[in-house]
């Protein structure tokens, strides 16, 4: 398998639309969040999403792995289902009860950091430089200006520490997960995303039931949430980033994360009419500066310099 990552310009046209898309889950949530308990609301969003995509690896032919799998790398497969999807998932719908939205967005913006030494360990290909390390904290710098004081502001509520560390530990397990994607030997991006999530919510169904019993019954407003969080940034979002990862690597990907929070503020702003940080512009520039110093060869090749 070859491990060089190939960053052209549909690569940044995915993550452009994984940033925009995940930049509004977090607001999705919070509405759903009114009509649901958390573990079933992050049941029933995989569980659509892995119907949905399912159903179209089906229509494709239902092949997941073009040579046999080994144990190992079987393993490694279900590993990656339960970190990328059920218990991430799982960790943010229960955290973001105890915490502000602004630390749940530096907790994912932290993806990017986390990722760098793993990827330089664990990806060839992939090594840290000083030029793509201070790019990546100017970065991390800028979102942390964006969030501004609510960042680490306390709640005051006691699970606050607790809820804290489960958002910690959902960016955790994406870093890990992607790491270990990369890893994989060449699949079918529909059938793996397929399977992460039907793996997925193997696991976090059960575990729905026995945390907060039987599956509520929805209202209809809550009912058309969880169908838009299953279909859109969770069954189509998933398979970008199976895409992304596999093909342009996991530090790439990684940069999602910086435009998360930058799409959340602005989508506050439009929708629901909250101020614009008075940081907004220099936290833009800031969070720019740093993608591009960490993807400045890529940029180059992309522009032909």
């Amino acid at each position: 398998m070859d491990t060089r990552p190939e960053i052209t310009a549909k690569s940044w046209a995915m993550i452009a639309t994984l940033g925009f898309v995940w930049g509004g889950t977090f607001l999705v949530i919070e509405l759903a969040l009114v009509g649901i308990t958390p573990f079933w609301l992050a049941a029933c969003r995989i569980g659509f999403g892995a119907l949905l995509t399912s159903v179209i690896w089906w229509m494709r032919g239902g092949q997941l792995f073009t040579t046999s799998p080994t144990g190992g790398q079987r393993f490694n497969l279900y590993v990656i289902a339960a970190l990328s999807s059920a218990v991430p998932f799982m960790l943010l719908s229960w955290g973001q009860q105890y915490v502000t939205s602004g630390f749940a967005g530096v907790s994912m913006a932290s993806v990017a950091l986390m990722v760098l030494p793993l990827a330089h360990f664990l990806v060839p290909g992939e090594r840290i430089t000083l030029r793509r390390s201070i790019g990546f904290v100017i970065g991390f710098v800028g979102i942390t200006m964006l969030i501004g004081g609510q960042a680490f502001e306390s709640t005051g509520v006691s699970l606050e520490m607790p809820g804290r560390i489960a958002c910690v530990g959902a960016a955790a397990c994406y870093a890990v997960s992607s790491i270990l994607m990369r890893r994989l030997p060449p699949v079918d991006p529909v059938g793996l995303s397929a399977v992460l999530l039907l793996l997925g919510a193997l696991l976090v169904i059960p575990m729905a039931w026995i945390v907060e019993g039987p599956p509520p019954m929805l209202d209809t407003r809550t009912l058309w949430l969880v169908v838009f969080l299953g279909m859109v940034p969770t069954a189509a979002a998933n398979l970008l980033r199976v895409t992304v990862v596999r093909t342009a690597g996991p530090v790439f990907m990684s940069l999602v994360n910086y435009q998360v929070p930058v799409w959340s503020v602005l989508m506050g702003a439009a929708i629901l009419g909250e101020p614009l940080p008075a940081s907004l512009i220099w936290a833009m520039a800031l969070i720019l500066a740093g993608v591009a110093l960490s993807q400045l060869g890529a940029l180059r090749r992309l522009f032909g310099g």
